[in-house]
């Protein structure tokens, strides 16, 4: 990891609040620049941490920068945490509109302030909003990704784990395509240890519920949400996952939201596929054999985010 090492977090709600905990508590960076429009919250959120730092393993600054975006633009990894959760509740995409107004209010400011770092959305719909900030930044689309079904594929595992007993760490499962409602579980990649489901199927005489376990994925957000109104800690460790990768040129292979070209007949927008992700962001997209059902499933979700960018405008 980097030795000095400074994040701007954008958007000091929920999901703001906890990727700077985890952050800090995971030791990978010594600086945080936190952004928010409402400025009393940025403070308390700022003093919170700091009033932490006690219990972190190293010692950090927290920045209060309010709605300076100029400030970010030292940072090295910026994440986009600006979002309007509560439009989400009952309609996947209904943070579209409102959502779609943030970005225009500090990419821009923060490009032109010298920014040269990564970009890392969380803001939902994801793939729409990470496809906005690349077009706003118009820079190489390696330095913008949403952390997309990283998350997703997190709660596929959470459901094969309970399927099997097995731990999730051993098990490798990807959703791929929107973040969102259209996306879809690679069947077809995924494996138990070095197994395939059905060699685990055949070895152990459980049956996997494809649909269904699938359907936890998907759906896994809303159970969360409908007891706490959004979610927080699985997204936010998702988010710091990715950025340790970044500060610590990982490598790492997790499936981001990143522009697509020529993938199965999809072009022009983000959308999520494996990557590998170091020092540069995105530093190979990494294309996965789709049986024919997978490569329906995948053009679908596309058209899916292609009819959401249609319907908004920066």
């Amino acid at each position: 990891m980097a030795t000095n090492t400074t994040i701007g977090i954008i958007g000091c709600s929920h999901v703001g609040a906890h990727v700077a905990n985890a952050l800090l508590a995971q030791g990978l960076a010594n600086e945080i620049r936190l952004s928010d429009t409402n400025e009393r919250l940025c403070r308390a959120q700022a003093n919170d941490l700091l009033d932490a730092m006690s219990f972190y393993p190293r010692p950090a600054r927290v920045i209060e920068c309010d709605a300076t975006y100029e400030e970010l633009a030292g940072c090295d990894v910026i994440v986009n945490a600006a979002g309007h959760v509560d439009a989400a509740r009952i309609d996947r995409d209904g943070e579209l509109v409102p959502t779609v107004e943030e970005p225009k209010t500090f990419v821009r400011r923060v490009e032109d302030a010298g920014f040269t770092g990564i970009w890392v959305s969380v803001a939902n719909p994801n793939d729409v909003i990470a496809t906005e900030i690349r077009d706003l930044a118009d820079c190489d689309p390696r330095r913008v990704m949403g952390s997309g079904t990283t998350l997703d594929s997190a709660r596929l595992k959470h459901a094969l784990a309970g399927a099997t007993g097995l731990n999730q760490a051993s098990i490798n499962a990807w959703m791929l395509g929107e973040h969102g409602f259209s996306e879809f579980a690679l069947w077809s990649h995924v494996a138990f240890g070095c197994l395939a489901p059905e060699e685990l199927e055949a070895q152990t005489g459980i049956t996997l519920d494809r649909d269904a376990l699938e359907e936890q994925a998907v759906r896994g957000g809303y159970t969360t949400m409908v007891g706490k109104a959004c979610t927080e800690y699985s997204i936010a460790n998702g988010t710091v996952a990715i950025i340790a990768a970044i500060v610590g040129d990982a490598k790492l292979v997790t499936p981001v939201s990143t522009l697509v070209e020529g993938v199965y007949g999809v072009s022009g927008h983000y959308a999520s596929l494996p990557c590998v992700i170091g020092a540069q962001g995105v530093e190979q997209v990494i294309i996965p054999t789709m049986t024919p059902r997978e490569q329906e499933r995948w053009q679908t979700s596309c058209k899916h985010i292609e009819g959401n960018i249609a319907k908004v405008s920066w």
